[in-house]
């Protein structure tokens, strides 16, 4: 083999190798644009969330609970409305109406310093619920693994993989750096369709008191709800943990979020 014949192999590997690289750094920075755009979409749907009042269907070993998610001067009222998918007969539904009319005249009612009480805790559980869906972006390094149809819908899809630097604000977040999962983004929109994430190696919280091991599975789909504002539509968490390193755990929920509609007046009857 000639030198020159040679040399022009070695050039072409060294080209090749750079294009690769270059293909990737490309894919690793349209993969963190994605993110970043379905982030600031995902700020203001959550930020729009209680203009909305919806039904949402609760399953866990318990059974099975509907209720109306209704927005009552400030926080959300739950009322119930079904009991393992059949309608409250009469009687449990004047109940459940009598409790809601209370609940509307004891937050009339309210002082100021009450009022603005209960509405902090609303929002502080509110924030405590949207900390681990906002957490998975700083929790994972992504990669655009290509385009792909959802429910009918163009989306990017993304492979998820736990940050090494990533640095929990909170134990019920530190359970992402053990996870692994994926996320599909509509492509007009930036919104999320989809996300799925899974632990694939024990997590330590609350220091060694408790671990959470791998089975634990975190879903969440949303759906639009207005001509811009995608809500969720289905929260399925599979929660597989050890306490003390003795005593197992398990806990399986399956919610769905249906029915969204501009939220009533406090006091309007339901």
């Amino acid at each position: 083999m000639s030198l020159v014949l040679c040399i022009s192999i070695e050039i072409i590997m060294v080209v090749t190798l750079l294009c690769a690289a270059s293909d990737e750094a490309k894919q690793q920075d349209d993969a963190d644009k994605i993110v970043e755009r379905s982030v600031e979409v995902l700020k203001r749907d959550w930020a729009a969330q209680p203009r909305f009042d919806c039904s949402e269907r609760d399953k866990d070993k318990n059974g099975i609970r509907t209720y109306e998610d209704i927005m009552l001067d400030g926080s959300q009222y739950q009322k119930l409305i079904a009991l393992n998918d059949k309608p409250l007969d009469a009687h449990q539904q004047s109940e459940q109406q009598q409790k809601f009319q209370e609940a509307a005249a004891k937050r009339r009612s309210e002082s100021k310093s009450q009022k603005g009480l209960r509405i902090a805790k609303y929002e502080a559980d509110r924030k405590r619920q949207g900390e681990l869906i906002t957490e998975l972006t700083k929790a994972f390094t992504f990669t655009l693994a290509g385009a792909d149809k959802l429910d009918g819908r163009d989306v990017y899809l993304l492979n998820a993989e736990p940050r090494k630097d990533y640095r929990p604000p909170n134990s019920a977040t530190r359970v992402l750096t053990g996870m692994r999962g994926k996320l599909w983004i509509e492509r007009n929109s930036f919104q999320w369709v989809k996300v799925e994430v899974e632990v694939v190696h024990p997590v330590h919280i609350g220091g060694f008191i408790a671990r959470v091991e791998p089975g634990t599975r975190f879903e969440l789909e949303k759906i639009p709800v207005s001509s811009d504002i995608w809500l969720p539509s289905h929260l399925a968490i599979k929660s597989r943990s050890k306490v003390v390193f003795f005593f197992n755990h398990q806990t399986d929920e399956d919610d769905i979020y249906f029915n969204y509609h501009p939220a009533r007046t406090a006091a309007s009857p339901h």
